[in-house]
């Protein structure tokens, strides 16, 4: 039988004859010195599949490594099912939450009669290590619903039948297996242990780090870096979640099933705001005179730089605000990466030189012709907007760079003010299902793409590892350079995009290489409720720039 194969990302297909019932993994064991990363599942007709999968008939076969977001999801999905297996050898019956992604790994919270121990840690991570030499089956059974709910309630897993005793839609559950320990995990898995070589397990305030590789390098786990500002915003988002009574996409469902959306948003938006005015509070005492807030794509940055100066003109300052993006280089001084394309968001796609002049020259009391980017033409423009700041005027700059050193180098350090802002998603699906903060931010950009910029679900999809190879590289290294960091999520707010994102993500058709991923998208939105009304929604949400009706946008 022969059927296209393509080894990896960006890989071509060729034609390959293999004996039909073949499974993707007997194809990947005969094809393995010769792909570039371990391959955790793969495309089948733009369908992904598990490593399992039994190939009858010529189709296109596309292996998946954790460069793409899907299999990255399944090696996670498969390692943390390793740890809750080893967790349960070493220290018995506890509670564990896989929370967040933090310090390049997830931050685990494990409730025990006491604090778990160094010693219990490297218990923990020796038990996963014997398992994995042991390549022991990650074993799948699938069963009817009513099936399964019982045997989570066995289990003990109260979220997780609450959710999906709701869901009506389910047909089957399947859950996977190590031994003896099982659980329901909504993606896919690696066929066995012996794919979870590469990991790392170290104690961490009161929980555990379990680090692994990251999509840019797959086979290095990288270096160690505490962000210690970011489990800070993911602990406060999980205290104000606790007062809201949402932990779980369960607890959202129920209220909104109650008719307590418009409570919920309210309580949202109120937090946003008092956060603002604390950030623009720290500003103005600290008498800082350049604002440089940064972020990764869809955080709502523009927002929050209006909303800010706001809270700065209450605080009796007269912010400019401005954006790195009029300081482009012209057009055919762009540089270009690696496939010869324009590269717009690298640092030398700036004028820098020109930007830390001007800036300075502001700071300094001089009128300043500011420059002004005319995406037409390609080319900077002069002589439209000439400018003096006063002693009582502050500059608000939003960039993706604002928080890189080199953008501001030549611009005095106790003048400047840096913001990181991201949606730092704390309400998982359940205790060992947590909400990727990319898929949020996709669901963000993919509406607002629609909206705004006539881009189809299909493109969007297309275009995001490019837009988070470039986060990678020039966001999230220098995230811990801020002086704050804003979270911009809404608790509430995938129950909103749900109802704009559904449709768009629908009309992507199998035959299209987006398609699997628009699979994987509806599935995970099939949990939520829908919040249908959303006018309660105030016109300078962060969520009005993606969903419309902002006055800021």
């Amino acid at each position: 039988m022969i059927i296209k194969l393509s080894k990896g990302l960006y890989e071509p297909f060729e034609d390959i004859e293999i004996e039909e019932g073949s499974t993707i993994e007997d194809l990947y064991f005969t094809k393995k010195e010769d792909v570039p990363y371990t391959v955790y599942a793969a495309k089948v007709n733009n369908k992904v599949v598990e490593l399992t999968f039994k190939l009858t008939k010529p189709c296109k076969v596309e292996f998946l490594d954790i460069r793409t977001q899907s299999a990255n999801l399944i090696f996670q999905y498969s390692l943390s099912l390793l740890f809750l297996k080893a967790a349960k050898d070493v220290v018995g019956k506890a509670q564990v939450g896989i929370m967040n992604s933090l310090n390049q790994g997830l931050y685990i919270d494990i409730s025990t009669f006491e604090e778990i121990t160094e010693e219990q840690v490297e218990a923990i991570e020796k038990r996963m290590r014997e398992m994995v030499e042991l390549d022991l089956p990650i074993k799948k059974i699938t069963v009817s619903v009513e099936e399964g709910i019982a045997m989570m309630v066995d289990d003990g897993f109260p979220e997780k039948t609450k959710l999906l005793s709701d869901n009506l839609n389910l047909k089957s559950m399947k859950f996977y297996s190590i031994g003896d320990y099982r659980d329901f995990f909504y993606g896919y898995m690696a066929p066995s242990t012996a794919y979870l070589k590469n990991f790392e397990l170290r104690k961490y305030k009161k929980g555990l780090l379990l680090r692994f590789p990251h999509r840019k390098n797959p086979d290095t786990i990288p270096e160690y870096e505490d962000q210690i500002m970011l489990y800070d915003a993911f602990k406060k988002q999980s205290k104000w979640n606790k007062i809201l009574g949402i932990n779980f996409v369960a607890d959202l469902n129920q209220k909104i099933e109650d008719g307590l959306s418009r409570d919920i948003i309210q309580l949202s938006e109120a937090l946003h705001e008092k956060r603002i005015a604390e950030i623009a509070d720290i500003i103005a005492e600290e008498k800082k005179r350049i604002v440089l807030i940064a972020g990764p794509s869809s955080s709502g940055k523009t927002t929050f730089a209006r909303r800010l100066i706001i809270q700065l003109r209450v605080n009796g300052l007269d912010p400019i605000y401005l954006g790195t993006d009029d300081y482009f280089v012209e057009r055919e001084d762009t540089p270009l990466d690696e496939r010869g394309e324009p590269d717009y968001e690298i640092l030398d796609a700036l004028d820098i030189k020109l930007f830390n002049d001007q800036m300075n020259g502001l700071l300094n009391g001089e009128e300043v012709d500011l420059c002004s980017f005319d995406f037409i033409k390609g080319k900077k423009e002069f002589g439209k907007r000439k400018l003096k700041m006063n002693k009582d005027q502050i500059i608000v700059i939003e960039g993706i760079h604002g928080l890189n050193e080199n953008l501001t180098e030549f611009i005095p350090e106790n003048d400047k003010f840096r913001i990181y802002i991201s949606p730092l998603t704390q309400m998982n699906i359940d205790l060992h299902n947590r909400i990727p903060t990319t898929d949020e931010r996709m669901l963000r950009r993919l509406v607002r793409d629609y909206k705004y910029r006539d881009h189809s679900a299909q493109k969007t999809i297309r275009e995001w590892p490019k837009v988070r190879a470039g986060e990678d590289d020039n966001i999230f290294p220098y995230s811990g350079k801020a002086d704050v960091l804003f979270n911009s999520v809404h608790t509430y707010e995938i129950a909103v995009l749900k109802k704009y994102a559904e449709p768009l993500l629908k009309q992507i058709t199998s035959d299209e290489p987006e398609y699997a991923e628009a699979v994987r998208m509806l599935k995970f939105l099939k949990y939520f409720k829908t919040i249908e009304n959303d006018k309660a929604i105030v016109n300078n949400s962060i969520l009005r720039e993606f969903i419309g009706g902002s006055i800021f946008v």
